[in-house]
């Protein structure tokens, strides 16, 4: 049987300053699963998805991806296996140019040759920026460079794609064309956001952090439409959107 893209089982962590952030935390994704992680600044989230790819550990609990323990014997192979693009773009893009970034992290990996140049071409394709593979990152839009920090992250093949506020600072277009990208993906998505609707229409399931545990796991239209959970977890949606009045389309 073919294990979960993710299971989280009573992860409790603590920072050396004593700040309990995470409670015993279980999650379990599915291959395949694209799932929006919300909840109110100061949740856990940020501290949940770094334990996901080993960058924290020494909690309690236990953290498996496709079966395998982040632990620090599979450290290398974890971190392939979990891609995790930043809020700002800026923080991944370091080369010359967006070919370089993209080919950095299989080429570190040992893929060489004809095998890295395509690994890098189908990554570029996948977000559609083939044709900026020669530019210098920093001379294309907030939403390209965020494109292509996909990219980078898709050359590593990864089992789990974390986003973390992919839709934060995009102009309408730029929002769209990432949202097309992400359906199209055929990889398990976690999404961190606080934009709500963007969550509704990318991730049939969402949880609820808040104050270091789930406190809710469902589809996301049902969590939206649940005032009183958005009340008790400061969630708030955009003035005049409805949950309710949106059809969300098979996936």
């Amino acid at each position: 049987m073919t294990p979960p893209s993710l299971e989280v089982s009573g992860l409790a962590f603590a920072y050396p300053d004593g700040h309990q952030a995470l409670f015993g935390v279980d999650l379990t994704v599915g291959r395949g699963e694209r799932v929006a992680l919300l909840g109110p600044n100061g949740a856990g989230k940020t501290t949940l998805v770094l334990h996901l790819n080993g960058i924290l550990g020494g909690g309690v609990g236990s953290v498996r991806v496709a079966g395998l323990p982040v632990d620090r014997k599979h450290l290398a192979e974890i971190r392939r296996r979990v891609g995790i693009v930043f809020q700002d773009p800026d923080d991944q893009l370091f080369m010359p140019t967006v070919r370089e970034d993209v080919a950095f992290g299989p080429a570190a990996a040992g893929l060489r040759g004809a095998e890295l140049r395509a690994r890098v071409a189908e990554a570029l394709s996948r977000v559609g920026m083939e044709a900026f593979a020669d530019r210098p990152p920093h001379h294309l839009s907030f939403g390209q460079r965020r494109r292509v920090a996909v990219a980078t992250v898709l050359a590593m093949e990864p089992e789990i794609l974390v986003l973390d506020e992919p839709s934060s600072n995009l102009d309408p277009a730029s929002r769209r064309e990432l949202a097309d990208i992400l359906r199209s993906l055929d990889v398990t998505v976690l999404m961190v956001t606080h934009d709500l609707p963007y969550a509704l229409e990318l991730c049939p399931r969402a949880v609820v952090l808040s104050d270091g545990v789930i406190t809710a796991d469902g589809t996301t239209q049902e969590l939206l439409c649940d005032e009183e959970l958005m009340r008790a977890h400061r969630l708030e949606l955009p003035f005049g959107f409805d949950p309710r009045s949106v059809v969300v389309p098979g996936r």
